[in-house]
Parts: structure tokens; C-alpha cells; sequence
């Protein structure tokens, strides 16, 4: 099997699909692409997806679920803020953040933020 052929598409476990869904599209602005009874695919940039699907275990993991590359940062940064986002401030020896925002030595940044099931989704501009 060859991968590097392969489509990826994120998943991510929510609570209650309606209510992502519009959540998802209100605050994220994405279009819903695609809708089956398993769950909403929403189509991002270069043929990548995330699908949102219904779980118990929504929210639980603890790691960033899902990273958005975007072209410009502060424009998608004060976007989600309008939008009501919360940027989250981590500190991890290395990897801190300073209000919201982690700058890397190459001068790339990062910023984190929940979606309201709890999954930790991001915004960067690698």
C-alpha cells in the first residue's frame, strides 16, 4: 500500500452532530461538503477534509485533534476572535505561549482553542 497516494481526512467525535455542525460552520465559517447518517465532512484547502461524527467519547482526547494552516495568521486569529473563540495559553518548558500565540524560532505561530465539545483544534501558519 502506498500512503503517500492516499486521501487523509480527520475525524473528529462530537456530542450532537446538529449542534457542530452549525457551531463548525457559524464560528469556523466551513461549508458543510458532504452529509451521510454517519456523520458531516467538511471539505478544507489542497483536497483535505475533516468529518465530524457522533460519540461519547467527544472531547476526550487530549491532544490537538485537528491543525488548520492558514495563509494569513493574524487575519484567522482576529476572525475566531470576533467569532467568540477562546485561544488557550499552554506551557510546556519549550513550547509556551505568550497571549494565545506560540511563536516558533523559524517565526511560524500557532494558536489553540476549543470547540465546544472540548476537542483542541489549532491554527498555524507552518
Amino acid at each position: 500500500m502506498d500512503l503517500s497516494k492516499a486521501k487523509a481526512i480527520t475525524p473528529l467525535a462530537v456530542s450532537s452532530l446538529d449542534a457542530a455542525t452549525v457551531w463548525y460552520r457559524d464560528t469556523l465559517g466551513a461549508t458543510p461538503a458532504q452529509t451521510s447518517p454517519d456523520g458531516v465532512q467538511f471539505q478544507c484547502g489542497s483536497g483535505t477534509s475533516f468529518f465530524l461524527y457522533e460519540s461519547q467519547f467527544a472531547g476526550t482526547n487530549q491532544a490537538t485533534g485537528l491543525m488548520l494552516e492558514v495563509a494569513d495568521f493574524d487575519e484567522a486569529f482576529a476572525d475566531l476572535q470576533s467569532n467568540g473563540v477562546q485561544f488557550e495559553d499552554y506551557d510546556f518548558g519549550e513550547i509556551r505561549t505568550v497571549d494565545g500565540v506560540v511563536t516558533a524560532p523559524d517565526g511560524s505561530r500557532s494558536a489553540w482553542f476549543k470547540d465546544p465539545d472540548g476537542n483542541i483544534l489549532a491554527i498555524g501558519n507552518r
